[in-house]
């Protein structure tokens, strides 16, 4: 009977008629033990592969092409008060050359409003400071591009869509490149226009002068960065070269 009853399982549900209570196994701790083991080290081989993608992603990205990497530019204008007043007021005339342009159709129109774009971008990056500086420096790089983007099209409709789609995606990434195709694409339309219409010759000439000064201030400016004022003589340069553009919206 002593065996009998050390055989039993404790508890209040013994003497139950139906209920039977099987006692534990000495396996099933060690079976429990086992699983978790075996799912922490399943969690930790998960984490780990996408631990490796993720590095993975971060190296390829480290390792895209030129192209799609962003502008790296020299912040060295405004080194004082009176230069950023430079500045800024020869930032104004592009807002009133966009306020003074044709808008005789969707395409101009979206060219004027990108030139007050281009004059209240700079403006906003000559009045900046710290770090959100250099972010203010590549929307005014972005704008500018926008705007060559826009005088592409106000110019002529029938543009290659593939060409057109490609300057959109890289605007973020290489605004340089984007405004040295479209500005090169523009010249060439210039060039042709006053080449069969007499009343642009005295426009283009004086177009051309202004985008050769334009060119070297903007190239003086990266070489000598100390030198002041050098930045303000070649947005008068840039307002200049606009200014003969929109005739050939008139």
């Amino acid at each position: 009977m002593g065996l009998q009853a050390d055989r039993k399982p404790p508890g209040g549900l013994d003497g139950l008629y139906g209920v039977q209570l099987a006692g534990r196994s000495p396996y099933s701790e060690d079976e429990a033990i086992k699983t978790s083991i075996m799912d922490s080290s399943a969690r930790e081989q998960q984490e780990g592969v996408g631990m490796t993608r993720s590095l993975k992603i971060k190296q390829l990205w480290r390792q895209r092409p030129p192209c799609l990497k962003p502008i790296h530019c020299s912040l060295s204008c405004d080194k004082n008060v009176a230069e950023t007043v430079a500045n800024v007021v020869t930032s104004l005339p592009f807002i009133l050359l966009g306020l003074q342009t044709p808008r005789k159709s969707l395409n101009t129109a979206l060219y004027a409003n990108s030139l007050i774009g281009v004059g209240v971008a700079s403006s906003l990056y000559h009045t900046s400071r710290g770090e959100i500086r250099k972010y203010m420096r590549w929307a005014d790089y972005t704008m500018i591009a926008t705007t060559t983007l826009c005088l592409t099209r106000a110019l002529r409709d029938e543009h290659p869509r593939l060409l057109m789609a490609a300057s959109t995606l890289l605007l973020p990434f290489q605004p340089l490149m984007v405004t040295a195709l479209h500005t090169g694409m523009m010249e060439v339309s210039f060039a042709k226009r006053a080449s069969t219409e007499p009343e642009l010759k005295t426009a283009h000439n004086l177009h051309r002068m202004s985008s050769l000064l334009g060119g070297a201030l903007f190239i003086a400016d990266d070489v000598f960065p100390q030198t002041p004022y050098i930045h303000a003589a070649w947005h008068l340069a840039a307002a200049l070269g606009v200014c003969t553009c929109n005739k050939l919206l008139e």
